[in-house]
């Protein structure tokens, strides 16, 4: 397909037909149309973008790329949507008078994306707290980082991949000798790019975490998560029950759970210190739809830790919130994209 022939409209960027079906849903309620382009296939005319022309297309991109699609057979799903985030940016530039093209969560937010060492630094930098963290290139100091990480094997401690969501290498360790033996065995998962992230393990004050969802930049809900299971350890939006040594991976289209671990937090709204201050955060670094995960620690702070741009909601807390005659997430994010394809 040659994405310069489409018509104006709202189209969503993703290589996951599993995660569209609530938006779906969402846009029909609505009654507004959208297309998808899936980012397995398909072409650009990089010499004619800016021409009206011979490429006429125009409208709203929402990029829903995902770190993890190379776990799908979708590795090169990424350098796809880079290039026509790419493309479609720089057609804004030249053409914006005639043919506006908007990017929800463009280019730079995709590299948030695909990097937790970059959603790890973001965050520090403005000053949020943030686990301690090692990322280690290759496999060959990882056990050197991890006797850092645990203070010489005295605090257990958690691996991630850098780039991956669905749980991938989460696991949480207590000794330097059994992180050493599964480091030498077949359970070992080598990173799609080959960064692995040791953290310290926060030890929570009570056994929740909450997500806090942003549509447009602003707050929509805070969502509590009850880690009481043992699952969720540090990272409950990467995997819907994680064990301490061997994980059950999240499904393809895992929706951060299913069940009644899932509550809305009525105690957190668009005034809450933390909230203001990660609309902020939003702001600074351009990011339109985001969920950002945090947890407080026995000492009473907040430990923010991850930040997922390609948000799935809760069926449950969305299914709870219709049925009270609310607008649920997926509504607001297609009102969102609406009301800035008006804006064109």
């Amino acid at each position: 397909m040659l994405y310069n022939n489409l018509k104006k409209g709202i189209y969503i960027l993703h290589e996951n037909p599993e995660w569209i079906p609530p938006f779906r849903a969402a846009f029909e309620r609505a009654g507004v149309e959208f297309g998808e382009i899936i980012l397995t296939s398909g072409s650009i005319d990089l010499d004619s973008i800016d021409s009206i022309e011979s490429s006429p297309l125009s409208g709203v991109f929402w990029s829903r790329l995902s770190a993890s699609s190379h776990t799908r057979g979708n590795a090169h799903s990424k350098e796809y949507g880079r290039a026509l985030l790419s493309a479609l940016e720089s057609r804004n530039i030249e053409s914006k008078a005639q043919n506006p093209v908007r990017v929800v969560n463009a280019s730079h937010v995709l590299e948030l994306e695909v990097s937790k060492v970059r959603q790890h630094l973001a965050l520090k930098n403005a000053g949020f707290i943030v686990p301690r963290t090692i990322a280690v290139f290759g496999k060959g100091d990882l056990l050197s980082a991890a006797e850092r990480i645990s203070q010489g094997g005295k605090e257990p401690f958690i691996t991630k991949h850098n780039q991956g969501g669905k749980g991938l290498g989460v696991r949480r360790f207590e000794s330097l000798s059994e992180f050493g033996e599964y480091i030498e065995s077949s359970e070992f998962e080598p990173p799609a790019d080959d960064i692995t992230l040791l953290q310290e393990y926060v030890r929570a004050r009570a056994m929740f975490i909450t997500r806090l969802e942003f549509i447009g930049g602003r707050f929509f809900y805070a969502v509590r998560v009850d880690t009481s299971g043992g699952a969720f350890e540090l990272c409950p939006a990467d995997a819907c029950n994680i064990e301490d040594i061997k994980p059950q991976l999240a499904g393809a289209a895992c929706e951060i759970g299913s069940n009644d671990k899932f509550s809305l937090r009525e105690d957190i709204n668009a005034d809450t210190p933390l909230v203001v201050r990660l609309e902020g955060f939003l702001r600074a670094q351009n990011i339109d739809i985001a969920g950002i995960e945090f947890m407080e620690d026995t000492q009473g702070r907040q430990v923010v830790y991850d930040i997922n741009t390609n948000t799935n909601y809760n069926s449950a807390v969305e299914n709870a919130l219709r049925s009270q005659g609310k607008p649920c997430a997926a509504d607001r994010v297609v009102e969102f994209l609406t009301n800035e394809l008006h804006k064109l």
